[in-house]
């Protein structure tokens, strides 16, 4: 059995068969729908259920009860038990097109024990357009693509990436270790749709994991010395302090942001730390008893999304104005 799904905005309609998801069946049909990690963890593909119900396989870690009781459903993982009416709208603008290009290495250096920083140059690019906290991919001779976020501005035609080093992995283990300056990659950019939103001036709520911290890092730059900057909260969980590669140099941002805090959390921190012990949404949750008036950029692992979403909406926070970049590792 198929069933008709209609989109508001566009006023387009495609069919989607038995089993298959709305945003496969758009897809199918070349119906663009914006979407990012396609497991339901980033809730970029969140829709509005105008008409119509939908079900889910596995309940996706993007979308919570309350959400999903207002309507809500995540467009990779809902499928269709009736003809659906649905918007798309989403708050945002507009972005490049996302091109190929052929990369050219220009630095390889250790930010920590298992993170590279790594800074490529596309030469043959007229210039580089891309929101701050989108990310690019990286196609390698295996055929599958690799996607890293962009930890800069535009600049100079170069953008640096945070890579993390993936135990087994093939591009972050084999292949990264045996590339040198002047090599050459094919990228594809920009893609995604984790960036700043400029127009909200609601206080900001960054909260990272790992090399999550890549975008984010991207979108303060972004703000640094910025008149209309708002005050800016970063909160970023790593498990040593070992881990927290670039703590020195974020100390620093303060001087360049207006009323920036920044709180690093450790999950695994030795006797010697004396600062915040535990998961980063909890040391949120327990400053911040109030997130009605952020703005909320989440980046890192999936179960920190999922648990920082439902905990922070259960303290005002909304939904519409938290935006979610959820990091997956391929050791392929």
């Amino acid at each position: 059995m198929s069933y008709r799904i209609h989109l508001v905005e566009s006023q387009q309609s495609f069919e989607v068969g038995a089993g298959e998801s709305v945003l496969d069946g758009a897809l199918r049909a070349n119906v663009p729908m914006a979407h990012d990690c396609r497991f339901g963890g980033c809730a970029t593909c969140r829709v509005k259920l105008v008409e119509g119900t939908v079900a889910y396989e596995e309940y996706p870690m993007g979308l919570t009860p309350e959400e999903e009781g207002e309507g809500f459903a995540l467009a990779c993982q809902a499928r269709p038990t009736s003809d659906l009416v649905i918007s798309t709208e989403r708050p945002g603008e507009p972005c490049a097109e996302p091109a190929r290009h052929t990369a050219v290495i220009r630095n390889i250096a250790p930010l920590s024990a298992d993170v590279v920083h790594l800074t490529l140059e596309l030469p043959q690019a007229e210039a580089l357009d891309y929101r701050p906290g989108q990310y690019l991919k990286i196609f390698t001779g295996d055929g599958i693509a690799r996607s890293f976020s962009m930890a800069s501005v535009p600049r100079d035609r170069t953008v640096d990436l945070h890579v993390r080093r993936i135990p087994g992995g093939y591009f972050t283990e084999r292949l990264l270790a045996g590339l040198r300056s002047d090599d050459q990659l094919d990228v594809e950019l920009p893609l995604g749709g984790f960036y700043l939103r400029k127009d909200d001036y609601r206080p900001l709520l960054m909260v990272a994991t790992g090399t999550g911290l890549a975008p984010i890092k991207s979108i303060l730059e972004s703000l640094m010395d910025d008149p209309d900057c708002p005050p800016v909260s970063l909160y970023w969980g790593m498990r040593t302090e070992a881990d927290l590669y670039l703590h020195e140099q974020i100390q620093q941002w303060g001087a360049r942001l207006y009323d920036f805090q920044y709180v690093p959390v450790l999950s695994r921190a030795g006797d010697a730390w004396r600062g915040r012990h535990g998961h980063v949404q909890h040391a949120v949750a327990a400053d911040l008893p109030d997130l009605s008036e952020h703005a909320i950029y989440l980046c890192g692992s999936p179960d920190m999304i999922r648990d920082a979403r439902g905990m922070f909406l259960g303290l005002g926070a909304s939904g519409a104005h938290i935006y979610a970049d959820s990091f997956t590792f391929q050791r392929s």
